[in-house]
């Protein structure tokens, strides 16, 4: 008997950042962190994905969730083995990181 044939999906920045948009900041929910501008990178080695991300504020009460909910989107996607999201505060987040979405959403136009 063979072996069934194993069908390895590549993952792409596209499906990767369609995942992020759908993570919102609990306390900012009409605005996901991508437009929030909170996604400083991401890195896609085969099925592992390294996200840096940052948040609004340095104190966060929320981080630990944030960055959990990121993780969660991001191992959802076809063809991840595994997701790591390292926050960092360098540089340090401003409104002028947001998407012009984003900004439209949060009255920043």
């Amino acid at each position: 008997m063979t072996e069934p044939e194993v069908i390895t999906v590549a993952v792409t920045e596209e499906a990767v950042t369609a995942a992020l948009c759908e993570v919102y900041d609990p306390e900012i929910p009409f605005v996901n962190v991508v437009d929030l501008g909170l996604i400083y990178e991401t890195r896609i080695n085969d099925g592992n994905v390294d996200i840096d991300m940052t948040l609004t504020a340095p104190g966060c009460p929320m981080a630990g969730m944030i960055a959990n909910l990121v993780k969660e989107a991001v191992q959802g996607v076809d063809g991840v083995e595994a997701a790591n999201v390292n926050i960092v505060w360098d540089p340090p987040w401003d409104p002028s990181r947001m998407t012009e979405e984003g900004k439209k959403k949060l009255g920043f136009d």
